[in-house]
């Protein structure tokens, strides 16, 4: 599948367009800048897994991030978030170089429902972080960047061969990410 044909699938599944994904990592002053850096991602992120790991009415959601702690997943979206929008490579210094969203989750079985339920929690620790919740352009661009991004992973998953996997680096060894 090309990678046109993935992000049509991403879009068919998101209503939201590539170009559009990218507006926030483009966003002037950076979002990394607007949000607070490290500390304002990392509100975000304990907001975020806060709603995932007390979402009771979903087991199967939860059993998704089984493979971290809450501190460790929250520790790495936020060093991710940093990265991607404007702040140094943190991510990639514990992770390594290969810092692919898909190859980092095709280990896991996530699909359209996952994809939903990630965005609907990701969606109210938006509106819930003090900062953005006043910042109505970088909350809307977060948004739709994670809303295309969870469908991207889900499309482009199915078609991730062995020797594309980038979980797991020397920097985490015995860990699976």
């Amino acid at each position: 599948m090309s990678k046109q044909e993935l992000q049509q699938a991403a879009f068919e599944k998101s209503h939201v367009r590539y170009e559009e994904s990218v507006e926030a990592i483009k966003l002037e002053p950076s979002i990394y800048e607007r949000i607070g850096k490290e500390e304002g991602f990392s509100k975000l992120s304990r907001l975020f897994y806060d709603r995932v790991f007390n979402d009771k009415e979903a087991d199967w959601f939860l059993g998704i991030f089984s493979s971290s702690t809450k501190a460790e997943a929250i520790e790495n979206q936020m060093m991710f978030l940093v990265q991607t929008f404007g702040g140094p490579d943190l991510y990639r210094q514990k992770k390594g170089k290969y810092t692919r969203l898909v190859g980092r989750h095709a280990n896991y079985n996530i699909g359209t429902n996952a994809a939903r339920r990630w965005v609907s929690h990701m969606e109210k620790a938006l509106e819930d972080h003090e900062v953005l919740s006043t910042d109505d352009e970088a909350r809307i661009k977060l948004f739709k960047y994670f809303t295309y991004t969870a469908h991207y992973i889900v499309a482009a998953s199915i078609y991730m061969k062995p020797d594309q996997l980038s979980g797991g680096t020397c920097v985490d060894a015995g860990r699976i990410w």
